[in-house]
């Protein structure tokens, strides 16, 4: 296999199977072994005489040759016990205790198996409205999605795959209001992402500036009215503050609904691609689509007869996937099996462009990813059409609502723009859609080096070219992009562009021009530079609109990097610092200058009363600037610890005398830690706050007087050993959720937003929500 040494850490931190003690009992080749033998079993079910060997070695040679990887959870699970394949799901809210709280359980389960869910809260009374049967008064969706929110957070703590949600509202609900902004605060409802659920009666009215009218779910009733424009504007500020909301088009979705004889699509998946009816599943794959060129007279072209073939296969391999799937809830089961949804879609498009030669932002680009997906849809639809021909139609077939009255289809659906950030890791390729982020990046690796990668395809240009040099690499690294580098072709810098490159509007147009192919939705993050304005937001959505997407995505960089206390200016010289300080015992607000871009520091284990407890401490040029702490698997109280550490973050960022804080901390107790030491255990610290005051302290003691930076040593605290278990503690040690804007939590390497995720392109991890 071909793969990069990353794809192999990846794969084996994530995705092949490991025993009880958390090694590895499985190799790369044996987990496609695996998911190939048993995707194609299911062929047994619709022919006895199937040649079952055969179909196992296509599928196989597809995932090996990465041409085409079905999503994570079918990756890990397929061929083991637990069985679970799909990435999402959706479940309905009703409007009574009973209800909402099944739903909550419900959540509980998937999230347990690894999946995401959706809802839609709309069914839900408003906030102050009479509960007759108890006299009472409604709390609102608002209010119950918190209660989700802390069942995720639940779930999330004794997982490895973190539960992921979407929350969806009406637009004419009540409480809309209150939805838009209930995200404000990037520590409110961290485990959802949210967007609102808009009309066409709506838009009709943000275009001509009227009001529209707010109705009681439970009793149909106009309560109130409000003014369009003024409303979508609020959107708009909010999406610009943090990216959130989103919105989608509920009645441009249910449009297109291919079952809607058994009802109306309310909700998404957790990255908005996939709508979805109640307890229907999604169950997706993704070509590589830098696979699907051949090379001729030196230039390259897309290999069509290569790409039919992959899409019939893939076809086939998702459709086997819903038979072969353990589903977590029997309505689930019957649902998925009743519409047999499937989600076909492509990765590596940035790469092809490339490869092409064809600037991402160039209506070469837009008409080109026109064609290309109308044919892998074509050819989907035709492959589905011979699996009926053998297998029937889907349960809940209405020939009626199709123009073709011939037409027999195997799956509702057919295709879907996924975000594909972990497998475009492993398949080595850009993800989904997304231009790229990057031309060179720098790698962390495990003994605090640095190390540069670079787009291949850029490094095969640059060498051919003759401009590569490690210096230049390193510089493009550093700034992120080609403009303004003398020494690159002002060709090359045409067509190698990030994503901050980009205009926001072609993210847009090309999101549109794959859209108009594809029957479910496309996900897409419209990435905005940092001193991007509301009125580009307001643009972005209101073309989203006008070119018929489902539904719009964006984010601001940097809007997430502690936006609520950075409302200052930022201010990066000590005595900037110590004026903001001067400042605010006049009464004016201090303002904590930003994470650095890059940290050094250590990492300590220290045993404590509940366990191991690993403590980080960072800092830079200014001192220390950073502390974020994890506990080990025996549990103890991670959020006291987080609170502590990340209160500590901000004094220390604010300018607070780290000596000062270690003489608060030390010589706090815990009662579970002194019990221990009084039971003869090996420990050093008297609690959690002691134990950091301690690790801080270290870093304070290896200062080096004469450039004023610091020198980490291995001095271990409490004379355990400073190697880790194993390297799922060692990672465990990174899972503070405070700086996912640009770093990642694990192992602190930029990540990228893309659908409504996280994702870190080092490490593999990712979050949505």
């Amino acid at each position: 296999m071909n793969l990069t040494e990353n794809s192999k850490k990846v794969l084996e931190r994530r995705y092949l199977a490991k025993d009880e003690n958390g090694r590895v009992v499985e190799t790369v080749e044996e987990l496609f072994e695996r998911v190939a033998k048993s995707i194609s079993e299911i062929d047994k079910k619709y022919d006895s005489n199937a040649n079952i060997e055969e179909l196992k070695n296509k599928f196989y040679d597809m995932m090996t040759n990465l041409d085409f990887l079905p999503n994570s959870p079918t990756l890990m699970n397929a061929g083991r016990p637990l069985g679970q394949l799909s990435a999402c799901f959706v479940l309905p809210v009703g409007d009574s205790m009973e209800e909402i709280f099944d739903a909550v359980k419900y959540a509980a389960i998937i999230h347990k198996s690894g999946g995401g869910t959706g809802f839609s809260f709309s069914r839900l009374r408003p906030k102050g409205a009479t509960v007759k049967s108890t006299g009472g008064v409604a709390s609102g969706p608002v209010s119950f999605m918190k209660v989700f929110n802390s069942a995720t957070e639940a779930v999330k703590q004794g997982g490895t795959r973190r539960g992921a949600n979407m929350g969806i509202l009406r637009i004419d609900h009540p409480d809309i209001l209150e939805f838009i902004q209930c995200k404000q605060d990037n520590n409110e409802i961290t485990n959802f992402n949210i967007s609102v659920g808009i009309t066409e009666d709506f838009m009709k009215a943000v275009e001509s500036g009227e009001d529209y009218e707010l109705v009681d779910p439970h009793t149909k009733k106009v309560v109130n009215k409000l003014n369009a424009r003024e409303v979508f504007e609020l959107i708009v500020e909010m999406a610009w503050k943090n990216g959130e909301p989103g919105i989608v088009f509920l009645d441009r979705i249910n449009e297109k609904n291919p079952t809607p004889a058994i009802g109306e699509i309310e909700s998404t998946n957790p990255c908005g691609e996939q709508p979805l009816l109640p307890y229907e599943s999604c169950n997706l794959g993704s070509i590589n689509l830098k696979n699907m060129l051949k090379e001729e007279n030196g230039k390259y072209e897309v290999d069509y007869e290569k790409l039919r073939d992959t899409v019939h296969n893939a076809v086939h391999f998702l459709d086997n996937v819903i038979d072969a799937n353990k589903y977590p809830l029997p309505q689930i089961d019957e649902m998925t099996k009743g519409t047999r949804k499937i989600g076909l879609g492509v990765m590596g498009f940035a790469d092809m462009l490339l490869m092409l030669n064809i600037p991402y932002n160039s209506e070469e680009a837009v008409e080109f990813a026109d064609k290309l997906m109308k044919f892998i849809d074509e050819e989907s639809k035709k492959a589905s059409m011979e699996l009926a021909k053998k297998r029937g139609v889907f349960k809940y077939f209405d020939k009626s609502i199709y123009k073709d009255k011939n037409i027999k289809l195997r799956n509702a659906t057919t295709t879907t723009i996924a975000p594909t950030g972990t497998i475009s890791i492993i398949a080595g390729t850009s993800s989904g859609i997304e231009p790229l982020f990057a031309i060179a990046m720098t790698r962390n690796v495990m003994d605090n080096t640095q190390l540069v990668e670079v787009n291949p395809i850029f490094k095969e240009v640059a060498l051919k070219r003759g401009f590569y040099s490690d210096e230049l690499m390193k510089k493009i690294a550093e700034q992120g992009t080609l403009k303004g580098i003398d020494s690159i072709p002002d060709d090359v810098k045409k067509v190698f562009v990030t994503a901050h490159d980009i205009d926001p509007v072609w993210h847009i147009r090309m999101q549109a021009a794959f859209q108009k192919h594809v029957d479910n939705a496309v996900s897409k993050t419209v990435n905005f530079r940092h001193d991007a304005t509301v009125d580009d937001v307001r643009e972005v959505y209101e073309l989203a609109y006008r070119l018929g997407l489902k539904g719009v995505t964006i984010y601001r960089d940097g809007s997430r990097d502690s936006q609520v206390l950075n409302l200052g200016i930022k201010k990066d010289k000590k005595e900037d610092v110590k004026e903001d300080i001067k400042g605010n015992a006049e009464g004016n607000q201090i303002v904590p200058r930003p994470r650095p871009p890059v940290t050094k520091g250590i990492t300590e284990k220290v045993r404590i009363g509940c366990g191991n407890l690993y403590i980080t401490v960072n800092y830079d040029d200014k001192g220390i600037c950073e502390v974020f702490t994890n506990l080990g698997r025996a549990g103890g109280c991670p959020s006291q610890s987080e609170a502590t550490s990340r209160l500590i973050s901000i004094a220390l960022r604010s300018g607070l005398d780290a000596k000062s804080i270690v003489e608060q901390l030390k010589g706090i107790r815990c009662h579970s830690t002194l019990r221990q030491m009084a039971n003869n255990k090996e420990i050093k610290v008297l609690s959690c706050p002691d134990a950091i005051a301690k690790v801080i302290e270290k870093v304070m003691k290896l200062k080096v007087e004469e450039n004023e930076n610091f020198a980490p040593i291995d001095v271990p605290i409490n004379g355990s050993s400073d190697k880790y278990d194993d390297e799922e503690e060692l990672y465990a040690a990174f899972t503070d959720d405070s700086h996912e804007d640009h770093f990642c939590p694990e192992c602190g390497s930029e990540i990228e937003h893309e659908g409504g995720c996280v994702v870190c392109k080092n490490c593999g991890y990712s979050k949505c929500g």
